[in-house]
């Protein structure tokens, strides 16, 4: 049977929709008469939607286009068979050089007219190919994102830059913290978002965002780290900081 201690370890699990139904019964009934738990839980689900929002992907304005213009490329069905009228056949003889070089014409034209659609296709393909990596390594970065929010002893810390949110998850028990950024000011094409462990003011590098919106699982183990710090560093990341963190959020 679950105890009371075991009740307040549930809030991100609950949160995140992953109880029993019995688990989540006691849950409820527990979270009715806790104000911590309810706070966590509160904290939980804004960080949750954040992350929602981070990961939805809008189709390019361009696709339906790309689709459109396919629909004509595209044959479904076999062409119909020559009825005779090819270089050897009744109007090769009767067009004379006029009817030769409009079917030489013809098949150059028809010859460019699948090499280009070859180089189409191959390019489509790669562009799908490039599409599923990125879905697949999107789909894994938020199972392993989900997975820290479910941790029993998982705790988040949230900071405001500008406009944007930044909130750090972190759980010691699994020695492993991640990030979600919300909105954060877009930088130039030369700059980056550095993540970085705060070790008693020393700061270790923990990976870069992959974008101003999104998130991401920080390198390397929490070890003594008493939080986590974003400065904006040169396009590929520092070994050390080289400006004043936009955002400092502490392990509490």
């Amino acid at each position: 049977m679950t105890t009371a201690a075991d009740l307040h370890t549930l809030t991100g699990a609950y949160a995140a929709h992953a109880l029993g139904d019995t688990e989540r019964q006691a849950f409820e009934r527990h979270l009715a008469q806790c104000p911590a738990c309810t706070q966590e839980v509160r904290e939980f689900t804004a960080t949750l939607a954040r992350l929602g929002s981070a990961e939805a992907v809008v189709p390019p304005a361009e696709l339906r286009a790309r689709v459109m213009a396919g629909i004509g490329t595209v044959r479904q069905l076999a062409p119909a068979s020559s009825t005779g009228d090819g270089p050897d056949g009744p109007g090769a003889r009767t067009g004379g050089r006029l009817g030769h070089r409009l079917y030489r014409l013809a098949l150059a034209a028809s010859v460019a007219a699948a090499a280009s659609l070859g180089v189409l296709a191959y390019q489509q393909h790669d562009q799908a190919e490039q599409a599923r990596a990125r879905t697949a390594a999107l789909a894994q970065q938020q199972a392993a994102f989900g997975s820290l929010l479910t941790a029993p002893d998982a705790r988040t810390s949230t900071a405001t830059a500008g406009s944007g949110v930044g909130t750090v998850v972190w759980s010691q028990s699994r020695g492993q913290a991640g990030f979600l950024a919300s909105g954060l000011p877009k930088l130039p094409a030369d700059r980056t978002y550095q993540l970085w462990y705060n070790d008693a003011g020393t700061m270790r590098p923990a990976g870069l965002l992959p974008a101003s919106t999104g998130t991401v699982l920080l390198t390397g183990p929490i070890g003594g780290a008493a939080g986590v710090g974003v400065t904006v560093e040169p396009a590929g990341g520092s070994p050390h900081p080289t400006a004043a963190p936009t955002m400092l959020l502490a392990f509490t």
